[in-house]
């Protein structure tokens, strides 16, 4: 995505193309995750670079299951997640980036997070606790924060948005409602959110075309296994462009 783009989200598909087959994205799956294992312990052994992974989307649109499903199959020791909350009154007293920060991975790791720095330009708008003024001084201090890492601790920063329709985030939490082994997600606050949609939709865009210095990579999230697909070949396409190599033994 060029870094002027803009995106509207109505007018991007939340589903697989007609091109590729449940069927044939498994069997490439199984090829990529094996590979994905193996340049992970590269990462891990050669100590030089990091990847961090920050997963957005709209609830339901299945961040857990995209991280189970794709980082099932590597290393736990060599992956952390983590997910971000409603702040605490602790991390409300510093500045929004201080709890994000301590997070990031160090050389050799990756590290997932499951929402991220950008519930502070989004939720808080929706909310009514973070004006325009506001957010544009911390879209540039995201950029700013992305750069750093990028620049001063080889990081490689990979942010997905999880693009699920409307229809199919009502049909998922009409789900926790209804089936026994979903039930435990159920929030009676992911229903109020999910009236909010249009405003939700509008300040994703800003954020998009903002937030832009590091790409933003949109992936249709209607159906489960193309949504794995799509992004354990851009994690594969990461870590396969730092082009590691073990290191040799230690004298």
């Amino acid at each position: 995505m060029p870094k002027t783009a803009k995106i509207k989200l109505s007018k991007i598909d939340t589903r697989a193309p007609k091109s590729i087959s449940k069927e044939q994205a498994k069997k490439e799956m199984e090829i990529l995750f094996e590979e994905i294992d193996e340049l992970q312990n590269m990462l891990y052994a050669e100590h030089k670079h990091s990847l961090l992974i920050i997963i957005q989307g709209m609830d339901a649109s299945g961040k857990d299951g995209l991280v189970r499903d794709v980082f099932s199959h590597v290393n736990p020791s060599g992956v952390v997640v983590h997910s971000f909350k409603v702040p605490t009154e602790e991390e409300l007293s510093h500045d929004f980036l201080w709890r994000i920060h301590s997070k990031v991975p160090g050389k050799g790791m990756i590290h997932v997070f499951n929402r991220s720095q950008y519930e502070d330009v989004l939720v808080t708008r929706v909310h009514g606790s973070c004006d325009a003024k506001l957010a544009a001084k911390r879209m540039k201090a995201i950029n700013e924060f992305e750069q750093l890492l990028e620049q001063h601790n080889n990081t490689v920063v990979l942010k997905l948005y999880l693009h699920l329709s409307k229809e199919e985030q009502l049909i998922r939490l009409k789900e926790r409602m209804t089936i026994p082994s979903k039930m435990w997600k159920y929030n009676a606050n992911d229903i109020v959110e999910s009236q909010s949609w249009d405003q939700y939709m509008k300040y994703y865009e800003e954020v998009f075309e903002q937030c832009n210095e590091v790409p933003w990579h949109i992936i249709p999230a209607d159906q489960n296994w193309y949504k794995s697909h799509t992004v354990a070949t851009l994690i594969h396409k990461a870590l396969k462009g730092l082009k590691m190599q073990y290191p040799g033994m230690k004298k």
